[in-house]
């Protein structure tokens, strides 16, 4: 079977932290047999926030997601395309990141949509979560994540043996210590429980995805 996966950062740092532990997850399934990995950042594209015109609701045709011509037409074409999504992003105050709060708020034109609603059901989604400080927020910000795939229908990752089951969830400063040291640039990188976690996820959404395909071939 093949499996198609799209990653999409919610950060602001080209070359971050996120985006770092974006790579290493979807490197950690692209080699396997059938699965193409991808990702999207939106730091990179304009994508505006919705304004509720529900053009979704009544007007969508195909082509047209939504009433606002940007690049959240080519992300949403992405997604109606992968069967695993990764949402990841800095943890800002407990919580995603404004630019993926942003976006997300536009996949409504997967739930009203008059042609797309239902488009993402039985997807699978995977949260990913970057924090300074080891209890940084990254249950409250796996949450918002999650909360969307349900709004969507869509099946969420869970994995017990690892730093949280909610998520990949990985620290940037020493040890989670909240502490600043200057002669490291990507501080993911040393926090093997996170990059655990990254895996763990990742295989775990494999899993699931084949499950639902194996499900579906037999209706």
């Amino acid at each position: 079977m093949d499996y198609k996966v799209l990653g999409i950062s919610g950060s602001p740092v080209k070359k971050g932290n996120v985006e770092a532990l974006l790579d290493i997850m979807l490197d950690a399934v692209s080699n396997k047999p059938g699965v193409s990995a991808e990702a999207v950042h939106l730091s990179q594209l304009e994508t505006g926030g919705c304004v509720h015109c529900n053009f979704c609701v009544r007007k969508q045709e195909p082509g047209k997601y939504c009433a606002l011509d940007d690049d959240a037409q080519m992300i949403f074409e992405k997604m109606e395309a992968a069967d695993i999504i990764v949402l990841a992003t800095p943890v800002y105050f407990m919580r995603t990141s404004g630019h993926m709060a942003s976006f997300l708020d536009r996949c409504r034109v997967f739930v009203f949509g008059n042609l797309k609603r239902g488009a993402m059901k039985n997807k699978v989604g995977v949260s990913a979560a970057v924090a300074w400080g080891r209890h940084g927020g990254f249950e409250t910000t796996h949450l918002g994540h999650i909360a969307t795939f349900l709004t969507l229908e869509m099946i969420p990752t869970s994995v017990h043996h690892c730093i949280s089951p909610l998520g990949a969830a990985a620290v940037a400063s020493p040890q989670g210590s909240g502490l600043f040291d200057k002669s490291i640039r990507i501080g993911i990188k040393e926090d093997p429980m996170g990059l655990h976690s990254a895996s763990a996820h990742m295989n775990r959404a494999l899993e699931l995805s084949a499950l639902l395909k194996r499900g579906a071939a037999a209706q």
